[in-house]
């Protein structure tokens, strides 16, 4: 599943240059992330770094209205490699 900014978010700038897929930008107020490019690092890491950068605890979270399986996020990394 694609992961989410939530409004805990205190625009600190660490997440943003951590994605290796570009899928985090500033929005409106907050930083925001493209679900169609979020593989939660797989292909890449062990684990999302994005949140591993984040100061604030749950600011970060599982994006419930974009579930995804281990298999279709490697797929989806697959994908944007192979478009890149």
């Amino acid at each position: 599943m694609a992961l989410k900014i939530t409004n805990k978010c205190i625009n600190c700038d660490m997440c943003e240059p951590e994605c290796p897929n570009e899928a985090i930008s500033m929005g409106f107020d907050t930083y925001e992330i493209d679900p169609t490019k979020c593989t939660e690092c797989v292909g890449y890491y062990d684990h999302s770094t994005c949140q591993r950068v984040c100061p604030i605890q749950n600011a970060i979270i599982a994006d419930p209205e974009h579930v995804e399986t281990q298999e279709e996020l490697l797929a989806k990394f697959q994908g944007i490699k192979a478009s890149s």
